[in-house]
């Protein structure tokens, strides 16, 4: 059998989960959103504060989207000049505590995907395994502590050689982001260093964390019409969707963002 290793500079590609692999972007936020919602409705009832709803553009994109789930409810509390107990990640969803908050969100979340299911984006499923048949180790690294739950969902965890998610980063210590330890981490489970290894995500904070951890390329996925924004956080290349470019542009992209 012929060895393809050779054709291609980088050696790995991780991958972000929901948003680049899985169509659950949108479910997050929606999530996000109805605990929010719900909490600022409380404040306005009992404080007699204005109820000023949580919002996609203004709120959840440059708060929320991408961190892990505590540090996503912290993000937007201190947006809103909003203070409270950090609590313990044991609390009650009803408890009025950023792990509370965030314990609520997670139960809306697992609502959704349980009643509605996993949709995945085919064409990234499509280049993974173009990667895989050329023998380029394949990581998904994800802020998320539902993704091994969501993987297993859309049956597509044989696709991936490792997971580093919220629960590996609760075990391991590494810290989310905008710092790079996932995708780090990620990497070194795969054999590979990070500027031989390539990064894909759609959040701002994501693709800080790739250019943080000192990855080859990191590629933006422009979701959300935001490609200035990938741009300006650490993206190297931004294209709204992978079926948008190719495996021969993505290592002319690696081989240009390496050299400069």
């Amino acid at each position: 059998m012929t060895d393809f290793r050779n054709i291609y500079s980088f050696k790995a590609v991780i991958f972000d989960l929901d948003g680049v692999v899985t169509k659950t972007a949108l479910v997050h936020a929606a999530a996000w959103k109805a605990a929010f919602d719900e909490y600022l409705r409380l404040r306005e009832t009992r404080d007699k504060e204005p109820f000023k709803e949580f919002t996609h553009h203004n709120d959840y994109l440059p708060y929320v989207d991408g961190k892990p789930r505590y540090e996503g409810v912290k993000s937007f509390l201190k947006s809103r000049g909003i203070n409270i107990a950090s609590g313990d990640p044991s609390d009650s969803p009803d408890t009025e505590t950023v792990c509370g908050i965030g314990n609520k969100k997670n139960l809306k979340f697992r609502e959704v995907l349980r009643t509605k299911g996993v949709d995945v984006y085919a064409s990234t499923v499509k280049i993974i395994k173009e990667l895989k048949s050329l023998k380029i180790r394949i990581g998904v690294a994800s802020s998320s502590k539902n993704c091994k739950y969501i993987l297993a969902s859309a049956g597509i965890e044989e696709l991936f050689e490792t997971r580093v998610d919220g629960e590996v980063s609760v075990e391991l210590g590494l810290k989310g982001k905008p710092a790079g330890d996932i995708f780090v981490r990620a990497a070194a489970n795969l054999g590979a260093k990070p500027e031989e290894s390539i990064v894909v995500e759609d959040a701002t904070s994501g693709v800080a964390a790739g250019k943080n951890g000192g990855f080859g390329l990191v590629l933006g996925l422009a979701r959300e019409n935001n490609k200035l924004e990938l741009l300006e956080n650490g993206a190297d290349f931004v294209v709204g969707d992978l079926s948008e470019t190719s495996l021969k542009e993505i290592e002319q992209q690696f081989k240009k963002s390496v050299k400069s």
